[in-house]
């Protein structure tokens, strides 16, 4: 059986459809191509605005006239990551997804659910001709995933809906009314490399990590690849830094990194092996796949000096990674959180990027003045932007008391009804569009912004009944 054969046919259709269409962050061309040629294929009013956000709209069914607009948004964007040993050029080719039991999955990529699954839903709302509705208007956002420039900059004017459904939540049980905002922390500095003369290279590769969304998964206490190629290098006596490459993607939590460095004399060998145990010991359950190598390899010409690579490492140790503080008002819910998503160092040159969230404006930018602080004391140029706002919970949604009933009415049970520590574009679009009565939700999608990325095929046909059911009993205007 092949993805293109599960029910609802029409979501997962679409949704094989959309991943056969490279969609990076900030090279979505051809995917807003996509999304275009989609609505002036079926003789809808199309858009596409100044920056590539592209609208849809879906007058009501016969009956449904008086009911009120509907917006349904998702974004185009994916994140594109990859396991080391897997040979995939994002750029030219179509995510290979499979069936793994109760879920589908991707061959040694991202799967593209997050945010795909929306946007197929959308699209099969509005291939249907068997579903009562309202005015719909489909927006697909770009940009969602480095930066939600797409909702920053959408053009106004273009949305007439007085209700907002976003399909990027992540449980199939949870709605969500409110979630976290974010800033970026950029820091960088140059140092005048010094010759080598002597002592031993080594390769040092960490990976098998699990990676995952540096906003869902931080309380996970998940490993760090930065963090753990820290503990590996710093306070190693003369150890001379040559080059890092760790992490990827600034929202994505670091799975793997690779450095050479230069010590004295093979002694390290065993200092690296017991720092390695130690390492393995602390995420025995969180991360019990952790794997870190030494290799022996060739003399650089040059590297960072002793006391150059020192400071290098007890910044690293000093940037805060993880939890900062948890909600006071919501139970089990990180308010304040950082990761530290990308450590460089090559040929002189030490940057890092990290990414800083919080429910509250002031907690967010206490956490990135908190991140910045041992880099501008390290003499470090620190560059801080990208800032977006949460989204402020609505206890008075109508959207909210209507989706809630219909859920106990179908499934039984109470959704879980709560605000996420993750970038929503909700926060934004409210600004855009003052008063939209918003809420977002969604299949169950596990490990998202990694190569375990899946969703749960039982799921999106829950998901799809559940759409269906709420886009027929909208409220009146």
């Amino acid at each position: 059986m092949n993805v293109r054969e599960l029910e609802p046919k029409s979501v997962w259709n679409h949704f094989e459809d959309l991943n056969a269409v490279p969609r990076a962050s900030k090279k979505e061309e051809r995917v807003i191509a996509f999304a275009r040629k989609f609505g002036e294929d079926l003789g809808l009013p199309t858009y596409v605005d100044a920056v590539g956000n592209v609208v849809i709209k879906k007058p009501a069914t016969p009956g449904m006239e008086d009911r009120k607009t509907v917006i349904i948004q998702s974004h185009l964007d994916m994140v594109h990551q990859k396991n080391a040993d897997t040979d995939f050029d994002f750029d030219t080719q179509g995510i290979q997804t499979y069936i793994d039991g109760d879920w589908v999955k991707a061959k040694g990529t991202t799967l593209g659910a997050d945010n795909g699954m929306g946007v197929a839903a959308i699209m099969a709302l509005f291939t249907s001709t068997d579903i009562a509705h309202p005015a719909l208007e489909a927006l697909f956002t770009i940009d969602e995933e480095t930066g939600m420039t797409g909702a920053i900059h959408l053009e106004q004017g273009l949305l007439d809906g007085q209700i907002l459904l976003n399909l990027d939540t992540e449980d199939d049980d949870e709605f969500s009314i409110g979630c976290a905002g974010g800033i970026d922390t950029n820091t960088s500095k140059t140092y005048q490399e010094a010759a080598v003369h002597g002592g031993v290279a080594y390769k040092i590769t960490v990976n098998g990590l699990k990676g995952g969304h540096s906003g869902v998964d931080i309380n996970l206490e998940r490993g760090n690849a930065n963090k753990i190629m820290n503990r590996l290098v710093n306070g190693v006596e003369g150890l001379r830094i040559v080059e890092i490459d760790g992490g990827s993607l600034r929202n994505a939590i670091p799975r793997e990194s690779f450095a050479t460095v230069v010590v004295p004399d093979a002694g390290y060998k065993a200092e690296f092996a017991q720092r390695a145990e130690a390492i393995r010991f602390d995420l025995q359950h969180e991360d019990p796949d952790v794997n870190m190598e030494l290799e022996e390899t060739e003399l650089p010409g040059s590297a960072l000096s002793a006391e150059d690579s020192a400071e290098v490492c007890t910044v690293l140790y000093a940037c805060h990674n993880g939890v900062f503080c948890m909600s006071r008002a919501i139970d089990d819910l990180v308010e304040t959180s950082s990761s530290l998503a990308r450590v460089i160092v090559k040929q002189g040159e030490f940057k890092t990027q990290s990414l800083q969230r919080s429910s509250s404006e002031s907690g967010k930018m206490d956490v990135a003045a908190t991140v910045a602080a041992p880099f501008r004391l390290a003499g470090c140029q620190v560059e801080q932007g990208g800032s977006y706002p949460g989204w402020t919970p609505n206890p008075k949604s109508e959207i909210l008391d209507l989706m809630v009933a219909k859920y106990e009415e179908m499934f039984g049970e109470k959704p879980h009804v709560n605000a996420i520590h993750a970038g929503l574009e909700c926060g934004l679009l409210g600004e855009r569009y003052p008063g939209l009565d918003m809420i977002s939700f969604g299949p169950t999608i596990k490990g998202a912004h990694s190569p375990d990325e899946r969703v749960g095929i039982a799921s999106v046909a829950k998901f799809w009944k559940f759409l269906v059911a709420v886009i027929e009993n909208t409220p009146k205007k």
